[in-house]
């Protein structure tokens, strides 16, 4: 006896856009800029608003991608931040250094134990509180900082160089601007 199985596939496709994807863009990155030739320039409001919400996460996720291509041995950004701060700034505690750098005490400390993993940064006893630790270079994080701080940053901003100074001076005012309007509605709905 033999049987058989016929098995149906169906495959639905909609040519309607939906109304929530309005501005979310399914091109690559060598149309990115024919996708959005004139920026928002014509769009309704809510049209624009959806095209910069899509225009700003490529920019975020290309620019991530960026600077970690840029990273060495493990030091990103913020890991980068942090030997600036201690080596311009010295001993610090990290509470101090966390808001320093922006960044939240979880994520502080995972930062400083891949540091201390690294052998670039020591935790040491307050001399006056018991319940802080001071973070400081130690001798190879010096000679880290001394050696490779302005490289490092300048390979990651070099994506900058595309831009004329006026251009650098809009974006730089433009996103501190957006800083500032998400640190007023956090917290709101």
């Amino acid at each position: 006896m033999v049987t058989s199985v016929i098995v149906v596939s169906l495959i639905i496709v909609s040519i309607t856009v939906p109304e929530y994807a309005v501005g979310m863009s399914t091109v690559g990155p060598e149309a990115e800029a024919a996708h959005f030739p004139q920026g928002t320039a014509g769009q309704g409001e809510e049209e624009s608003a959806a095209a910069l919400v899509a225009q700003t996460a490529r920019f975020t996720t290309s620019f991530l991608r960026w600077m970690e291509t840029r990273s060495y041995g493990g030091l990103n950004y913020l890991r980068l931040q942090l030997l600036q701060a201690l080596h311009c700034g010295g001993p610090a505690i990290m509470r101090d250094l966390g808001t320093q750098i922006g960044t939240s005490p979880r994520n502080m400390t995972a930062i400083v134990d891949a540091l201390e993993d690294a052998h670039l940064v020591v935790r040491r006893r307050h001399p006056t509180d018991r319940r802080a630790t001071l973070i400081e270079l130690s001798p190879e994080g010096a000679r880290e900082a001394e050696r490779e701080l302005g490289p490092r940053i300048g390979a990651m901003s070099d994506i900058f160089a595309d831009l004329s100074p006026a251009e650098r001076n809009q974006f730089s005012s433009i996103l501190g601007k957006l800083t500032r309007a998400i640190r007023n509605r956090q917290g709101k709905c």
